[in-house]
């Protein structure tokens, strides 16, 4: 009688359990690794838009760029102007951009922003228009550092 070759019912069930004792360990390194890159996009997007407004501000301060009304304080009135530009002081067909695009929200995938003011209240979710002092996110989630998105 000639012995055929294949694994043993043994064999296969220990590979099974090893095979599942790796996925176990990797599915939530997976899952941190994935929720670590969307906060470090976060932090970089919230940087690039508020150093564009402080830039903008600086700019209307300095009047290298035509001011807006008074009572926005020299920060902009949308986060749209800092991608269109405005136009500079002494020259009707030059403009100062501050953005090429308005950067996305890693966790909604697009480019939207709660917006506070100078007279909003800094925990305040509405916007009380007029010009925009500062911006975060609409996502309602926790960092891993304890502390709600929106804070950041």
């Amino acid at each position: 009688m000639k012995r055929q070759g294949g694994f043993t019912l043994l064999e296969l069930v220990v590979t099974a359990t090893v095979l599942m004792i790796l996925a176990s360990v990797i599915v939530p390194l997976a899952r941190n690794g994935l929720r670590r890159q969307q906060e470090l996009e976060l932090r970089r997007a919230l940087r690039e838009i508020r150093l564009a407004i402080d830039d903008y501000k600086k700019q209307a301060e300095t009047q290298k760029i035509k001011a807006p009304p008074a009572e926005a304080n020299f920060y902009p009135e949308s986060l749209e102007i800092l991608v269109e530009g405005v136009p500079m002081t002494g020259s009707l067909s030059r403009k100062m951009r501050f953005l090429r695009r308005i950067p996305v929200d890693p966790f909604s995938g697009k480019p939207e922003w709660g917006m506070r003011n100078t007279n909003d209240d800094a925990s305040s979710s509405s916007w009380g228009g007029g010009h925009v002092y500062d911006v975060y996110t609409l996502h309602q989630g926790t960092g891993r550092n304890g502390i709600p998105y929106r804070e950041w």
